[in-house]
């Protein structure tokens, strides 16, 4: 019988170390897959790579070898000890597969629940096992399913709406200062992860311009590239304060980078327009002294705490609906899944019966010597059509009792029933 396994780590059950370790781009997961391919065990098999987990999905019939294989193989690339990989990586089969790939799809399963990034990386992993050819009937089947639950996750909750992140958060706060973000211009300070994502969200909202700074100059160009951005060093932060809207800082350093002298002399170019900082690092990067200076807000990371925790209020209650909907998508994916187990009888059935056609139609050569090859034609489609009518009721038959436990009884009886474990020699 066909198992579905996903063995795998998240930021749940592994570390940042190890994640690294194993996390791969798309040429190393295509060479992933080819040796996924080679496992004479694995039937199916799609490889999932991002910063926060790392996963096998596939098909197989001797679990146990297979799973055993997918672990050596995530030991190689990794380089990690085998004992030292096993207890950082979950297992789960079946039903309870299905249900963990519909919940990396639909967001469920991800750090900031209902980000929007998972869904992509998913694709992007199901397009590349298309590619190398290690997907087939089944996961193509699971992959399609779970990103229709993914949808329905988006379309029917508002679990990607409410804030939960501090980048989100501090969007969020943006949008209570100056009402719409509509043509605003936002200073990067950091070019971290969460900055890029904050620096996403701003500019979904609307944002006009980004400009990033950072120490290292090649890395803000690297981010700034990312956004259509422009890339300024630490030495010009004042100059650009003269003229944004929003600033972001996230740095590692132990001083302050943004100072009160700084803000009040850019403050007098400003004409008194609105400044608005967010300082998500720790320490703080903004001297807390600017926040006194009049149409100067800033919010460090406690500030944002109380967004956060109402907003994962919110999307707790979002996310009952969504896990509802993943078990109603789990439950179609396994009632097709379920009538797999019927397919071979049913396949056998078909060809018993045109066994029997072509059998009959030699038998009554002779006879149709003085017919047209019309004539011959439509009589094989007679028969044909009269043999599919009578095993239509009983593959229907089988099908509807495809999820019941007692379905290896009908099976059994449907075989008997048309001796379809008969020897061929039986046939003549």
């Amino acid at each position: 019988m066909v198992k579905i396994i996903d063995i795998g780590m998240n930021h749940e059950t592994a570390s940042v170390e190890q994640r690294e370790r194993l996390a791969t781009g798309s040429d190393s997961i295509s060479k992933t897959l080819a040796f996924m391919r080679e496992i004479d065990c694995i039937r199916e098999g799609l490889f999932l790579s991002t910063c926060n987990r790392i996963e096998a999905l596939f098909t197989t019939d001797e679990a146990v070898e297979a799973k055993k294989s997918i672990i050596s193989l995530m030991s190689k690339i990794g380089n990690i000890p085998e004992k030292e990989l096993i207890p950082s990586l979950f297992v789960f089969e079946d039903a309870d597969a299905v249900r963990h790939i519909m919940r990396v799809a639909s967001s469920l399963d991800s750090m900031v629940v209902g980000e929007p990034q998972i869904l992509g990386q998913v694709k992007e992993a199901y397009v590349l096992a298309t590619r190398e050819k290690t997907s087939g009937v089944i996961i193509n089947r699971l992959m399609h399913r779970s990103f229709h639950a993914a949808k329905r996750v988006r379309t029917e909750t508002e679990i990607c709406e409410a804030a939960v992140s501090i980048s989100y958060s501090a969007v969020e706060l943006a949008k209570k200062i100056f009402h719409m973000l509509d043509g605003k211009k936002v200073l990067l300070i950091g070019a971290g992860e969460m900055a890029e994502l904050a620096a996403r969200h701003l500019i979904a909202q609307g944002v006009s311009s980004v400009v990033v700074a950072n120490r290292t100059f090649e890395r803000a160009v690297q981010v700034a590239e990312l956004f259509d951005a422009r890339a300024v060093s630490f030495e010009e932060i004042e100059t650009q304060l003269c003229d944004v809207d929003i600033v972001v800082t996230s740095t590692a350093s132990r001083e302050y980078v943004v100072t009160y002298p700084q803000v009040k002399s850019a403050f007098k170019k400003r004409r008194n327009r609105p400044l608005f900082f967010v300082d998500i690092a720790v320490p703080r990067d903004v001297q807390p002294e600017v926040n006194k200076l009049a149409n100067v807000y800033v919010y460090d990371i406690d500030d944002l705490k109380g967004v956060i925790e109402l907003n994962k209020a919110q999307r707790q209650q979002e996310a009952v609906k969504a896990e509802r909907i993943v078990q109603e998508e789990v439950f179609k994916f396994e009632r097709w899944f379920k009538t797999l187990e019927v397919v071979p009888t049913i396949v056998s059935l078909k060809d018993k019966v045109e066994d029997i056609i072509q059998a009959e139609l030699k038998k009554s050569h002779l006879s149709f010597s003085e017919l047209s090859q019309d004539q011959i034609e439509t009589i094989q489609t007679l028969m044909r059509s009269i043999a599919e009518k009578i095993i239509n009721d009983p593959i229907l038959y089988l099908k509807r009792k495809a999820d019941r436990p007692t379905l290896n009884s009908y099976l059994d009886v449907t075989r008997n029933l048309f001796n379809l474990d008969q020897d061929s020699e039986d046939m003549e």
